[in-house]
């Protein structure tokens, strides 16, 4: 609660809250439709889900030393700051699904789940990995273009 030791800047603080909690707007719109995602697309991939306990927590209103606004600004970080957590998580996991490949430059954080990636432009550990698994049939790819199509056609006539 660094805050705490800038007493002197009480009216910047007084200001940033609308600018803070306005952010419950996209954070629960993203919660909803990241649930959706989640619940739909992780049963077709068959993959785990991830747990969501273990990134959204709201526990710190429970200390008695607290006052009640302490305990709501508490409750709120550990909803939203938990929320974008738990997405990065499941962002993480679509992208080993998905993906696998890690990025070309160096970065200063790798992701936990890129760790075991193939290296950016080996192509011949590309194509030990992946070339030998195709889909079985051409049946296969009109399928999966019809399940899409048809997905289009029903978010269009929403």
């Amino acid at each position: 609660m660094n805050y705490k030791k800038h007493p002197n800047r009480l009216l910047r603080h007084i200001l940033s809250a609308p600018f803070i909690y306005m952010m419950i707007i996209p954070s629960v719109f993203l919660d909803i439709c990241l649930e959706i995602y989640h619940r739909v697309s992780f049963v077709l991939y068959g993959i785990p889900f991830v747990k969501r306990g273990r990134y959204i927590k709201i526990d710190r209103h429970k200390l008695s030393y607290l006052n009640l606004l302490q305990k709501v600004h508490c409750m709120y970080c550990g909803y939203v700051n938990g929320l974008y957590a738990y997405a990065v998580a499941v962002a993480g996991e679509t992208e080993k699904y998905w993906c696998g490949i890690a990025h070309g430059k160096e970065h200063t954080y790798v992701a936990e789940h890129q760790k075991n990636f193939l290296a950016y432009n080996d192509k011949k550990a590309y194509q030990q990995a992946f070339e030998s698994i195709t889909y079985k049939s051409k049946s296969e790819y009109f399928l999966i273009f019809s399940i899409c199509l048809l997905i289009l056609i029903l978010i269009k006539n929403l």
